[in-house]
C-alpha cells in the first residue's frame, strides 16, 4: 500500500470528524465521521461554504476570521484548539472541540479541521453540574437540620441546667424552712406553754401583776406564730402565681397615718413613729393591699430590730409623679457581707441572733414592689441603722 493510500484509509476511518476546507472556506473533503456527525450525505456539503455546519450567529463570523487571517497572518482560530457548537442538518446544536491546521501548497492553502464530539462529556458534565447542585442543596438542608438539631440541644442542655439549678435551690429554701421553723415554732409555743403553767400557779395566788406579764407573752408569741403563717400564706399565694396588683386612686397622707397609727401600738417602750410627707399633691394611682403590706413589713422590721427609746421615721414624698417612701431607723443595721442576699426568702443576716423572723419578709416586699412596677433600696450601716426606700411611678 502506497503511502497516499494508507493516508486516505486514516483519515475515512478516523473516529473524530476531519474536514478540509480551503482558503474561501468551501467544503472539498469529509470523513465518514463527519457526515454522521452533522447529519449529512456527502454531496450534500461539497462545495458548500463550512458555514453551513455552524448557528447563524457563527456563519456570520465565519469568513471575516478567513479573510482577516489572509490580511494579517494573526491566528484566532487556526493552530487553537478551542470548544464551539455546530448545527446538523436537522437543525440541532451540539458541542464540539475542534482543532484547524494549515496546509500550504504551491499554488494554493487547504484547512484540515479535526472535530471531537463532546457531547456526552457536556452531558456527563450538566449531569455531574446537576448532581453537585441537588448534592450542595442536600448538605444546605442536612447543615441547617444539624445548626436547628444542635440549637436544640443547646437550649435543651440550658433548660435542664435552669432546672437543676432549681431544684437546687429549692432543695436549700427547703433546708432554711425546716430550719427556721423548727426555731421559730419552737419558741413561741414553749413560751406559750410556760406562760400558760406559770399563770395557773399566779392565779391561786392572786398574783395579779405575774398573770398580766405572762398573759402579754402569750399574746405576744402568738403573734409572732401569726406572723409566720402569714408570712407563709403570702410567699405561697406568690409562687401560685395568685397575687396580681390592682392599682387605684387613693390620698397616701391618709393611708401612711392610718399605718403609723396602727403601728405605733406595736412600738416598744418609747419608740415612736414619726410620719412627714414632702409635695403639692398627695393623690397616688397604686394598689393599697399590696403597698400596705410592704409599709407593715418595714415598719415592723424597724420596731423590731431597734430598741427602747429610739425614733423610727416613716416619710413619703411626691416629686415629677414619682412616689418615694422611705422607712429609718437607728437600729442594729445590717452588715455590708449580708447585704447583697438580703431580699433572698429565708436570709437572715447574722447579727440577728435570737429576734424572731422568717426571713421571708423582705423577700415578700420586694416581690410585691415588682408587681406595682416599682423598685426597693436599702441603705444601711451596723450599728447606726437602716433606710428602706420604695420607688413608684404613680400616673394614672
Amino acid at each position: 500500500m502506497n503511502r497516499s493510500k494508507l493516508l486516505g484509509a486514516i483519515i475515512e476511518n478516523a473516529i473524530d470528524g476531519i474536514i478540509t476546507i480551503d482558503q474561501r472556506g468551501i467544503i472539498e473533503h469529509l470523513n465518514p465521521a463527519a457526515l454522521a456527525l452533522f447529519g449529512y450525505e456527502r454531496e450534500e456539503l461539497v462545495g458548500r461554504n463550512v458555514s453551513v455546519l455552524m448557528p447563524d450567529a457563527d456563519s456570520k463570523r465565519h469568513d471575516t476570521y478567513l479573510s482577516r487571517y489572509e490580511q494579517t497572518g494573526e491566528k484566532h482560530i487556526i493552530g487553537v484548539g478551542r470548544e464551539i457548537v455546530g448545527k446538523r442538518k436537522d437543525g440541532s446544536v451540539f458541542p464540539f472541540r475542534v482543532g484547524i491546521s494549515e496546509i500550504k501548497f504551491s499554488d494554493r492553502k487547504i484547512y484540515t479541521g479535526f472535530i471531537h464530539d463532546l457531547s456526552k462529556e457536556k452531558a456527563n458534565e450538566e449531569q455531574i453540574k446537576s448532581y453537585t447542585e441537588k448534592l450542595e442543596i442536600k448538605i444546605k438542608e442536612r447543615t441547617h437540620d444539624l445548626i436547628e438539631l444542635v440549637s436544640e440541644l443547646e437550649m435543651a442542655k440550658e433548660n435542664m441546667q435552669a432546672l437543676f439549678q432549681k431544684e437546687k435551690e429549692l432543695n436549700q429554701l427547703k433546708t432554711r424552712f425546716v430550719s427556721m421553723a423548727s426555731h421559730e415554732f419552737r419558741t413561741p409555743l414553749s413560751s406559750i406553754q410556760l406562760s400558760a403553767s406559770l399563770i395557773d400557779k399566779y392565779t391561786t395566788k392572786q398574783d395579779t401583776t405575774s398573770v398580766e406579764k405572762h398573759t402579754l407573752k402569750i399574746k405576744n408569741s402568738i403573734n409572732n406564730l401569726t406572723t409566720i403563717l402569714n408570712d407563709f400564706l403570702s410567699l405561697e399565694k406568690l409562687e401560685a402565681g395568685k397575687v396580681k396588683a390592682s392599682a387605684q386612686s387613693f390620698n397616701i397622707i391618709s393611708f401612711a397615718e392610718e399605718i403609723a397609727e396602727e403601728m405605733q401600738l406595736m412600738t416598744k417602750q418609747n419608740q415612736h413613729i414619726v410620719y412627714e410627707h414632702t409635695g403639692n399633691t398627695s393623690d397616688v394611682y397604686l394598689d393599697p393591699n399590696l403597698l400596705r403590706n410592704c409599709v407593715i413589713n418595714l415598719i415592723s422590721n424597724s420596731i423590731k430590730y431597734s430598741g427602747e427609746d429610739t425614733h423610727i421615721k416613716f416619710s413619703t414624698k411626691i416629686k415629677n409623679k414619682e412616689l418615694i417612701l422611705e422607712v429609718t431607723d437607728n437600729g442594729i443595721g445590717i452588715p455590708h457581707a449580708d447585704q447583697h442576699n438580703l431580699f433572698e426568702p429565708f436570709f437572715r443576716a447574722n447579727n440577728t441572733g435570737d429576734i424572731a423572723g422568717t426571713g421571708l419578709g423582705l423577700n415578700i416586699v420586694k416581690r410585691y414592689v415588682g408587681l406595682m412596677n416599682g423598685s426597693v433600696s436599702c441603705q444601711s450601716e451596723q450599728h447606726s441603722g437602716t433606710v428602706f426606700t420604695l420607688m413608684f411611678k404613680i400616673e394614672n
